[in-house]
């Protein structure tokens, strides 16, 4: 006789569960066109076997592509992934200029693909070996403090290997924070604010008083440059940084009106002849730290080699072979004691959620609380690349670029 189990029987409910299961996920497959009337026939013909062997379900539907394994987690988990992510590239802006507060239809479609993988991503960009608090309280961990007495062997034990850091009194550190979130024709930039809030308090906590300004045009992000490098406030000060924040492309960083037919950028090398020592005299000698948050094109991996870089258009006169008067003008390199940290390789773009800002900014404020009191600056970027290195949800890797720095810059919090 045949056993009948009675419907409450949990192997029955889960049964039941799973078959109703399937019926959704098929019913998703079928709306977004993933399969056809004779694939969803073929595969309800089996629909018995998946039941009882869920595994096969999870097999069939990997095969039929990327897509359907998307569908098949977000059903399961939907209410746990709700992270909504955004990839700032310039090509986001295809089709928007019909609606410039929301996104076009085909964005939208994107994004929610998208938000498992920046939800896994943001788990997965954590440094694999970072203390436990660390993980368990990021973002929003103290910046741990350096002690006066490491601060003063550092000073006099590697005083021709480190730059000089002036300690508080009388110091006057600048920084500057352009954050670009609402665009003409760009989608905008949703979970920026996160990243803002995060930097300019960091900022602060290491000894900055910083300088905010948002939704710029590259004509304004000039301006607000060159008013920035001739702070008096620089003379009294042992470094700067620079961040900004915006939509970006190969050629640089977004302003607010940048459209295809209409480019609206503000060029890297405007920045740093802006702040060289020709221009800017009071950092001579100083470190000048330039932090982008921005796409750099929309691929996934691809090689760049740097521009050599033009003649100097300072030459030394060798007629004149040294000036004899008393105020002698020495010379010095036009670009030194720069390094700019960008949040992506060239050609490829960087990720952002609405809930937790990008990926970036979030990674390279927590490891300036763990490790800034101890570590020097190149090392502590090459910290955050590593947290990148895992591949497996989002494919994002920091670059340390134009580097020429002579010695190495511990910021030395607390001091």
């Amino acid at each position: 006789m045949a056993d009948k189990r009675p419907k409450e029987d949990p192997i029955n409910q889960v049964k039941a569960m799973a078959r109703n299961l399937v019926d959704n996920i098929f019913d998703d497959l079928m709306e977004k066109n993933v399969l056809n009337g004779d694939e969803l026939k073929r595969l309800g013909d089996g629909v018995n076997l998946i039941v009882n062997g869920t595994e096969n379900l999870i097999e069939t539907l990997t095969e039929k592509s990327q897509m359907a394994s998307k569908i098949f987690m977000k059903r399961l988990f939907r209410q746990q992934l709700r992270l909504d992510s955004h990839s700032e590239s310039e090509n986001d802006e295809s089709d928007n200029s019909e609606s410039s507060s929301t996104e076009s239809e085909d964005e939208s479609e994107e994004n929610t693909d998208d938000d498992e993988k920046a939800g896994s991503a943001m788990a997965l960009a954590l440094p694999s070996k970072a203390p436990q608090e660390i993980q368990d309280s990021q973002p929003n961990h103290n910046l741990k403090l350096c002690s006066y007495d490491y601060f003063h062997r550092m000073k006099t034990t590697k005083a021709d290997e480190i730059y000089p850091v002036m300690e508080q009194e009388g110091r006057t550190r600048l920084a500057l924070i352009i954050s670009n979130k609402e665009f003409i024709h760009l989608p905008n930039r949703n979970g920026s604010e996160v990243d803002l809030s995060g930097m300019q308090d960091l900022l602060e906590n290491l000894g900055y008083s910083v300088v905010v300004k948002v939704d710029l045009t590259a004509v304004e992000m000039e301006a607000v440059l060159w008013e920035f490098s001739a702070r008096p406030e620089h003379r009294s000060s042992d470094s700067t940084i620079l961040v900004f924040m915006s939509h970006g492309t190969l050629e640089g960083i977004c302003g607010t009106k940048h459209q295809t037919t209409e480019p609206d950028i503000l060029h890297d090398d405007t920045i740093f002849q802006i702040f060289n020592n020709r221009n800017c005299q009071s950092l001579r000698d100083k470190p000048k730290v330039i932090i982008m948050q921005a796409c750099r094109g929309k691929g996934t991996g691809t090689t760049w080699v740097a521009d050599t870089g033009g003649t100097s258009i300072c030459r030394y006169d060798r007629t004149l072979q040294c000036y004899m008067w008393s105020d002698a003008v020495t010379k010095t390199h036009v670009e030194k004691d720069f390094i700019a940290f960008k949040s992506s390789t060239p050609h490829n773009i960087s990720w952002r959620t609405d809930r937790h800002g990008s990926l970036f900014i979030y990674q390279l404020i927590s490891h300036f609380k763990e490790y800034s009191w101890c570590y020097h600056l190149e090392e502590i970027f090459r910290k955050v690349q590593h947290s990148f290195e895992n591949t497996e949800v989002l494919a994002q890797m920091p670059t340390i670029e134009r580097v020429s720095m002579t010695r190495y810059f511990y910021l030395f919090p607390g001091i």
